[in-house]
C-alpha cells in the first residue's frame, strides 16, 4: 500500500466532503501519521471510512468524525483540553498541535498505556494522559478552554460542564442508536450554555456514563 496516497485519498475523498475545508486542519491530518496510532493488526485500516478496533473493546472514530469535530472546536494555541476517552492517542495528538496542553482521560489501563507510548513514539510532549473514569468528578486542574468527548454519551454531565470555561467550546456525540448527533455547546461570558448540532453519526460508547433509566411493564 502507498501510504502517502492512501493518506492523500483519506483528505481528499472522505474528509473534505465531509464539509471540512479548514486548512489548518487538512494540513494537520497530512502531518500526524494516524498509522502510527493504530493497532499493527488493524494497519491496513488506518485510512479506511469506519472505526478501527482498540484494545478493550474500545475503537478509534472514523477519519470525518475526528476531522470533523476537531474544525469545529478551533482549538487555538493559547487554549488548554481536556479529552474524555484517550483510545489510542490520536485525537489528543491533533489536539496536542493547536492547543497549549491537553489533558485526555482512559478508564482502561491498558489503553491509556498504549496511548501514552503511541504519543511518545510520535514525539507529541504536550498531553498528559491519566488513568481515570472521565464520567465522575475529578480533581483536574480545571476550568478547560476546551472539552471533546470522544465517543458517544446519552447525555453530558452537569459535571463535565461545569469544567468549561467561559467562551470555551464543549463537543459530544449524544443520544441512542440509531439517532445520534454531534454537538457543540458553547458557555458565553455570562456563563449561560448554547448548543448547536454539527452532524448526525453513531458512535461507540464511552464507558461509565450513564444511560438512561428504561421503564418495564
Amino acid at each position: 500500500m502507498n501510504i502517502e496516497q492512501a493518506r492523500f485519498n483519506m483528505i481528499e475523498q472522505q474528509i473534505r466532503p465531509w464539509d471540512v475545508l479548514d486548512t489548518g486542519v487538512l494540513e494537520l491530518l497530512a502531518v500526524v501519521k494516524r498509522e502510527d496510532f493504530v493497532p499493527p493488526e488493524h494497519r491496513g485500516m488506518a485510512f479506511v471510512d469506519t472505526e478501527i478496533p482498540l484494545p478493550g473493546g474500545q475503537c478509534m472514530l472514523a477519519p470525518k468524525v475526528e476531522a470533523r469535530l476537531l474544525q469545529e472546536l478551533a482549538v487555538h494555541k493559547h487554549e488548554r483540553v481536556l479529552e474524555i476517552g484517550a483510545g489510542s492517542g490520536y485525537m489528543a495528538a491533533l489536539l496536542a498541535h493547536k492547543a497549549q496542553h491537553v489533558t485526555t482521560l482512559e478508564i482502561d489501563p491498558g489503553l491509556a498505556a498504549f496511548a501514552s507510548a503511541n504519543l511518545k513514539r510520535a514525539g507529541v510532549a504536550n498531553v498528559g494522559v491519566v488513568t481515570a473514569d472521565g464520567a465522575q468528578p475529578f480533581g483536574m486542574d480545571g476550568p478547560f478552554d476546551v472539552i471533546l468527548l470522544s465517543g458517544s454519551v446519552a447525555e453530558v454531565p452537569e459535571t463535565l460542564l461545569q469544567q468549561l470555561k467561559p467562551g470555551g467550546r464543549l463537543a459530544a456525540i449524544v443520544g441512542e442508536e440509531p439517532v445520534m448527533r454531534a454537538v457543540l455547546v458553547r458557555r458565553g461570558a455570562d456563563r449561560g450554555l448554547t448548543r448547536s448540532v454539527l452532524f448526525d453519526t453513531v458512535a461507540q460508547r464511552l464507558r461509565g456514563f450513564k444511560e438512561p433509566t428504561r421503564f418495564h411493564f
